[in-house]
């Protein structure tokens, strides 16, 4: 995927207030998946498409001096915050110019592979990254699944912000977004050959987060919005102040984590 394809780019000032809402919301779901998956001191990781320090930094905690964090992006703006000696970032596309093989002992990638339209690609390159018996840990959205900022859709201000919501995915589809890429995960995994594959859902409702996460995506699309004629100024103006106020329950599209051992 080129720079150019994504919605929402890194360098604009809300992407720091995204990353920020994201890590927020999903970190505590990561972590606990890394967790369980056994991700130990002296472990080698990839992280892929990075898009902040949280994750990244939380990993290299917890492989240690003894281990190491691999954090890569196509736009690594994001790392000028100063992260801990086992980290080694750099710009990378994951399509394109594949990693060391069979080198490492996690790759984990969250909300990425559903931008990729050469997503087949990108998770092949990553499953030969690991080493025998290493672990894959993917997580991305399903935004076909629940399609709705507000489940309850009570009064006028819900119906705004479902309609800004159906926009936001029109976009999405529009760069190749995979809107339904979330469900697949399970049956892409056993495809690839992966064993031990599982998989579950996490769905925010009403988490203060989702707020922040909102207006941040609304200002950096607003422009892309307004140019498709998906909304007016006001409409945006509007909502942003709907979903200021803190009454309208927002929700993300369910989160789908899925994982597998490479043979």
């Amino acid at each position: 995927m080129k720079k150019s394809d994504y919605l929402l780019e890194n360098s604009n000032v809300e992407a720091g207030r995204r990353f920020e809402a994201l890590s927020a919301i999903f970190d505590k779901v990561t972590f606990a998946h890394c967790q369980r998956l056994g991700l130990s001191p002296g472990w080698n990781v990839w992280e892929v498409g990075a898009g902040g320090t949280s994750v990244v930094q939380w990993l290299a905690d917890r492989v240690g001096s003894s281990g190491t964090v691999t954090a890569t992006d196509i736009d690594v703006s994001w790392a000028s915050t100063a992260i801990a000696g086992n980290v080694a970032i750099s710009k990378h596309d994951v399509v394109s110019t594949p990693l060391q093989e069979g080198f490492f002992d996690l790759v984990h990638t969250r909300l990425v592979l559903v931008h990729v339209p050469e997503r087949q690609t990108a998770l092949q390159n990553m499953i030969r990254a690991l080493r025998p018996g290493g672990l894959l840990l993917l997580e991305d959205a399903d935004p076909a699944l629940q399609p709705m900022a507000c489940i309850n859709e009570s009064g006028p201000p819900q119906v705004l912000a479902n309609k800004l919501r159906h926009a936001f995915r029109h976009l999405m589809a529009s760069r190749g977004v995979d809107l339904a890429y979330g469900r697949k995960l399970p049956a892409l995994l056993r495809e690839q050959g992966l064993e031990d594959v599982g998989a579950d859902c996490y769905f925010p409702v009403a988490e203060p987060f989702c707020n922040i996460l909102e207006i941040a995506t609304v200002k950096l699309i607003a422009p892309q919005i307004l140019a498709a004629n998906l909304a007016t100024k006001a409409e945006l103006d509007q909502h942003i102040s709907n979903v200021a106020s803190g009454a309208l329950d927002l929700t993300t599209a369910p989160l789908i984590s899925a994982w597998g051992k490479k043979p």
